[in-house]
């Protein structure tokens, strides 16, 4: 017969001031539940054929655009398109992908053939002596792909000395930004893609309940984060970041650089993501432990919750990615915070994009005309942060369909339920 455990935080009423224009929130307890440990299936890694889709796309933009050829630097785009991962030193490897024809790579001659152990697309690897120009094979590489000059983009992870070099080999070519490459390729996720985040997305959820399960006085931050990321591993993952914050602290989004020590009544902030075969996850939840929410945490980890739903209700097919930060933050302004970012209130954009890096394209802020696709996956996190009291965040990302978004990872229930079914009251 398999342990069960309890979540257990014991009752201590707290005095508190209260927030003007804020809608109370009834506090019911609940007594703790059993919870099993979740037996999570394995998903299929990205295959070598929806690689090669993802570069017959790319070459269909180039077309499109007019351009000859897309560089790729050592990166997470260079593993997106490729499944090559590379330490980036000073020496020049990059991948070249042409507008027509197949990828090709250029590589230090002494690093050949451990290079080529990696290569899973393409196999022409231009190589270069330590008393050799890379750059100029770069652009003999393009050349040799039909294009005698014309632009070549640049993604925007190629370090500044290998752009800089590749536009001194040639005169006959232009760099410009990859970003209308990369980007619409990178930000729409395949089905196998969101499997995969998804599974990272149900790890950390485990691994926030095993957190929240160890909390006791007087722990430090980084005790809790060591048991999130063991957990993380134990669960099949690599243990990404886990940010644990806790009382006046966590009105601070990404914490202090003072000690901090766990006490009663503190309200604990857990930033949590781990990555599952190259795939990101990020979830934040806020309690208050070992007691029950004064009437102002709890109003203001209810407002909270509105403004996160209100983000979730607009992100629709055909809206701009603004709109998900517009509606967030006009319920948290429309109580009397803020306005803009100003404090107490909601001090930066509502979201992020996710795939392979934690924070990618689109971003959900102010300006951002981009419109929203199907394949889209980012964050909805619009924190609340009251400098002197405490901050509340409750992060959860989404994948949009064709019909709207969809959670990784379903809302919290209340204060006292961060994920349904497990109760800390």
């Amino acid at each position: 017969m398999k342990r069960r455990e309890f979540v257990t935080l014991s009752a201590l009423t707290t005095a508190s001031s209260f927030l003007p224009n804020l809608a109370s929130g009834k506090n019911k307890k609940a007594t703790a539940i059993p919870h099993e440990p979740v037996t999570l299936e394995e998903v299929a890694a990205i295959s070598i054929q929806e690689r090669k889709q993802r570069i017959k796309k790319a070459q269909q933009l180039l077309q499109q655009e007019g351009i000859a050829a897309l560089v790729l630097d050592s990166g997470t785009t260079l593993n997106y398109f490729t499944g090559i991962r590379w330490w980036p030193s000073e020496r020049t490897m990059v991948a070249v992908i042409p507008a027509q024809g197949n990828v090709c790579y250029i590589c230090p001659a002494f690093e050949e053939g451990r290079f080529k152990e990696l290569i899973k697309i393409g196999s022409e690897v231009f190589i270069w002596q330590e008393d050799e120009n890379p750059f100029q094979i770069i652009i003999q590489s393009i050349k040799n792909a039909g294009f005698e000059k014309g632009k070549i983009a640049i993604e925007e992870q190629v370090r500044f000395f290998v752009a800089d070099g590749i536009q001194k080999a040639s005169k006959d070519f232009q760099i410009i930004s990859g970003d209308k490459i990369t980007i619409p390729c990178r930000q729409i996720k395949s089905d196998n893609e969101i499997a995969l985040m998804q599974k990272a997305s149900d790890i950390t959820v485990e691994a926030i309940k095993i957190g929240m399960r160890s909390l006791k006085e007087g722990m430090t931050p980084n005790d809790i984060s060591s048991i999130i990321a063991k957990a993380h591993q134990k669960l099949g993952a690599s243990h990404d970041f886990a940010l644990c914050i806790f009382g006046e602290a966590s009105a601070f989004p990404h914490g202090t650089t003072k000690p901090q020590q766990l006490k009663k009544a503190d309200n604990v902030l857990m930033d949590c993501g781990c990555n599952y075969k190259g795939y990101s996850s990020d979830i934040t939840r806020t309690i208050v432990f070992g007691t029950t929410p004064t009437k102002r945490q709890e109003q203001v980890w209810n407002l909270e919750l509105q403004a996160q739903s209100a983000g979730f209700a607009a992100a629709k097919i055909g809206a701009t990615c603004e709109s998900v930060d517009t509606a967030a933050r006009k319920v948290i302004t429309d109580t009397g915070f803020g306005p803009n970012y100003k404090l107490p209130g909601l001090p930066h954009r509502t979201g992020h994009g996710i795939g392979m890096n934690g924070h990618e394209y689109p971003y959900m802020v102010r300006n951002n005309k981009t419109i929203i696709e199907p394949g889209m996956c980012f964050s909805i996190e619009p924190t609340i942060a009251i400098i002197g009291e405490f901050g509340v965040r409750l992060e959860d990302c989404v994948f949009m369909k064709n019909d709207g978004p969809h959670w990784f990872s379903e809302q919290s229930i209340s204060i006292n339920e961060p994920f349904k079914g497990f109760k800390i009251l």
